[in-house]
């Protein structure tokens, strides 16, 4: 969370600086693959049954 070796209570200018610091953004995730591939594996086998089943 904060350096142990700070006390930010001190004084009121590093209390101010430690309120009104921005905590570092998490990297964003990387999206999987792996279900867009399972949901268009779906409608392929489905569209191939529909179609096996129509002809």
């Amino acid at each position: 969370m904060s350096d142990p070796q700070i006390d930010p209570a001190g004084n009121t200018q590093q209390f101010r600086a430690f309120a009104q610091r921005k905590e570092p953004e998490a990297a964003p995730r990387q999206r999987s693959m792996v279900v867009p591939i399972v949901v268009v594996l779906a409608v392929v086998v489905v569209a191939a049954v529909a179609a096996y089943l129509i002809f």
